[in-house]
């Protein structure tokens, strides 16, 4: 019967419809904060590239951020924050390419990264890779290049990159379909969701949801399905229905939160609580349509173990995306010191497509409702978001 009910599993006959909807107060169940997330530990530093492109990597055995304190393009030497970052004594050592000599010591909450350049070099890209693939550490990953008189070769043309690290596998990609990205601009039309001193979280939210579809076409490798394109009411039925058409292969509810103190701010990220795991079986008893397109037959005791299979897996790739939106969300905006939380909110009740819901910030508080009201810095959020959803594709996170 095991093997019989594995081999279901594998044949895809749980596809459950992802639910997606405006959250209100009375849609969420109780929500909790994870204890504040350990130190992560440097393991090893790495280099790949040459005196054009240079691609520095820390291996970490968590996730972690990093914030820019000088790019170097006045002294060549490039000094970057580690927060939350630990590290037995200075590590340091020769580098590659347009990087030097390297070191990383103790600084204040955390550790600092130092690289000494041969010359002027742009930060052209900053992101976090999970485990995946074979490798076991969290990648902190800083692509430099060169600017303003990069070495030459002897025809006279500058030097092609020869990049020979590869900090995640490359695969040949078969030939199939972009991945769908389902993007739900929270609340809409009668739902205004909060206010703050000058606009509704349902306009920032739409603001957000589109940029970041732009964003992500951009890059030609997704298919992009937002739940709402106007400021429209969206009952919960009409979005779980567009959700089962699109066949999400991964899910983000975009929201700006808010509180009595203005000055509390800070972005955060919710994935499913272990009540809400409890919720799935419940909402399954009052309404089972989440099984009854791919469950011929209905057995309830197949149904349950298929479920129970499918919901595990989902809930640890939900887990590690979150940990990877934080650390590149965390270097535009601030974070809430418990920023990664729990919650059985709706929205992330689908059992086989990984979700999280994101809160941009609160727009109560004056700061973050500047950031998220303006374009430049809203850019440079969305940025970050579409960053980690590509790393979480590329670092084969997606569901099967």
């Amino acid at each position: 019967m095991r093997k019989l009910l594995i081999s279901l599993a594998r044949m895809g006959w749980v596809r459950a419809a992802l639910i997606v909807g405006g959250l209100t107060t009375a849609g969420v169940a109780v929500a909790t904060a994870q204890g504040p997330a350990a130190p992560a530990g440097v393991q090893k530093v790495r280099f790949g590239g040459d005196r054009v492109e240079t691609r520095v990597v820390i291996d970490l055995d968590r996730a972690a951020a990093g914030k820019l304190i000088a790019d170097g393009m006045d002294d060549q030497r490039l000094v970057m924050a580690l927060p939350n970052v630990t590290v037995s004594g200075d590590l340091q050592g020769a580098g590659q390419g347009l990087v030097k000599r390297w070191l990383i010591d103790e600084a204040a909450g955390g550790a600092r990264l130092r690289l000494d350049l041969i010359g002027k070099a742009e930060v052209r890209r900053r992101f976090l890779l999970p485990p995946g693939d074979g490798a076991t550490a969290y990648r902190y990953v800083i692509d430099l290049r060169a600017v303003d008189g990069a070495p030459q070769n002897r025809m006279g043309a500058p030097e092609a990159p020869r990049l020979t690290l590869a900090t995640a596998p490359v695969k040949a990609a078969p030939l199939r379909l972009k991945k769908v990205i389902v993007i739900d601009a929270g609340h809409g039309g009668k739902d205004p969701g909060s206010l703050g001193a000058n606009v509704y979280e349902k306009d920032v939210t739409l603001a957000a949801a589109k940029a970041l579809k732009a964003r992500l076409e951009r890059t030609g490798r997704f298919q992009v399905v937002l739940t709402r394109e106007t400021d429209t009411f969206i009952p919960l039925e009409s979005r779980v229905q567009i959700a089962r058409r699109a066949d999400a292969d991964l899910f983000i509810s975009l929201h700006a939160d808010s509180g009595p103190d203005t000055g509390t701010r800070g972005a955060s990220v919710y994935t499913l609580s272990e009540k809400g795991t409890e919720r799935v079986g419940r909402v399954l008893e009052k309404d089972d349509w989440l099984m009854k397109a791919n469950l011929p037959g209905r057995d309830r005791a197949v149904s349950q173990i298929l479920l129970d299979l499918s919901q595990r897996a989902t809930k640890n790739r939900s887990a590690a995306f979150a940990q990877l939106l934080l650390a590149n969300v965390g270097e535009e905006t601030t974070l809430l010191r418990r920023s990664h939380r729990d919650a059985g909110f709706i929205v992330l009740l689908a059992p086989d497509v990984p979700a999280v819901l994101l809160e941009m910030g609160f727009i109560t508080n004056p700061d973050d409702e500047a950031f998220l009201t303006t374009k430049a810095s809203r850019a440079r959020l969305v940025d970050a978001v579409s960053d980690s959803i590509e790393a979480y594709f590329s670092a084969g996170l997606r569901k099967s």
